[in-house]
């Protein structure tokens, strides 16, 4: 079994991602990839961090434990305005290789409508950068947010093709996760020389 940390990255209470995240993690239980004890949802709107730079990091501690214990990570980003939303894009500069570097991760994007594309790419473009994640070549994308993921069963057809992508892409991440623990073992971090991607 896996250790997989889930991050809803929507700065609101009760939000969407909240739910795609919570919906997740059920999954990668049913499909036997984790358990409820070694899966662990980080809700950045029920416990947010504060923005950086805080002299009280609030809730960072408890996360940080949870993301270091994790040997995969979902990041589920929000589209607010185009863009990833502020609460997850704080998250990242919390994030360090010491909790993150060398794991892999799948992105999920989200939108109310039908984009969700953007948070995608605007993460993989520098969310990586210093905590060195590893992003699989797979993402997932759930458009019309409000529509589906709200049950075990799909309740359209396009809610029945995004659970079976999900599923698809849950089982690569959780391969990666076991192909990578070894990289991880085998890599040396603690050189300060190169403390920051480049």
């Amino acid at each position: 079994m896996l250790n997989i940390a889930l991050v809803a990255g929507s700065g609101r209470n009760n939000s969407q991602s909240g739910k795609v995240a919570r919906f997740i993690r059920q999954r990668l239980i049913h499909l036997d990839h984790s358990t409820d004890a070694q899966s662990s949802l980080i809700d950045l709107g029920l416990a947010p961090l504060p923005l950086w730079p805080a002299e009280d990091a609030g809730p960072w501690e408890l996360y940080r434990r949870q993301l270091q214990a994790a040997d995969a990570v979902v990041i589920v980003a929000p589209e607010w305005n185009g863009m990833a939303c502020p609460a997850i894009k704080n998250f990242f500069i919390y994030a360090s290789k010491a909790e993150l570097a060398h794991k892999p991760a799948l992105l999920v994007g989200v939108s109310s409508g039908i984009g969700g594309a953007y948070p995608i790419s605007e993460l993989r473009a520098s969310s990586y950068k210093n905590c060195r994640l590893c992003y699989l070549p797979e993402h997932l994308i759930v458009r019309r947010v409000e529509q589906v993921m709200n049950g075990v069963e799909p309740s359209s057809e396009d809610d029945q093709r995004l659970h079976a992508r999900l599923d698809y892409d849950l089982d690569i991440l959780a391969r990666y996760a076991q192909a990578l623990r070894p990289v991880r073992e085998a890599i040396d971090m603690s050189n300060p020389a190169f403390a920051n991607g480049m």
